[in-house]
């Protein structure tokens, strides 16, 4: 409980400072004990405009999935326009599955 509640402190320090704009969505990271989820919003408009997660994917190694949601949350994007977005880490440290997925977002074409 102790974690959960120092990740969601860190969280809502980053959400002070970070804010999804039309010209520059917020690309948001969660993640569970098994999965990893991930969407671009556009806070002024409340509105999520992409999201993609590891549900369906089959792999054993959870970095592989967290890169492949990356990958292919990039390639919605594109498909959307959008090229540029903020990175909201969900108050997660950027190691591991964090990491991977944002590797994975930047070489898939997404810039931040």
């Amino acid at each position: 409980m102790r974690k959960l509640k120092l990740r969601i402190k860190r969280h809502n320090k980053l959400r002070q400072r970070i804010v999804g704009t039309t010209a520059r969505p917020r690309l948001s990271v969660f993640k569970s004990g098994q999965h990893i989820y991930a969407q671009i919003i556009d806070d002024l408009k409340g509105q999520t405009l992409v999201s993609s997660s590891d549900i369906k994917n089959k792999e054993s190694n959870k970095k592989e999935k967290a890169y492949n949601v990356g990958v292919e949350l990039a390639k919605k994007a594109l498909k959307k326009k959008i090229k540029e977005v903020v990175f909201d880490r969900g108050g997660f440290l950027f190691h591991g599955r964090v990491a991977e997925l944002a590797k994975g977002a930047r070489e898939g074409g997404l810039l931040f």
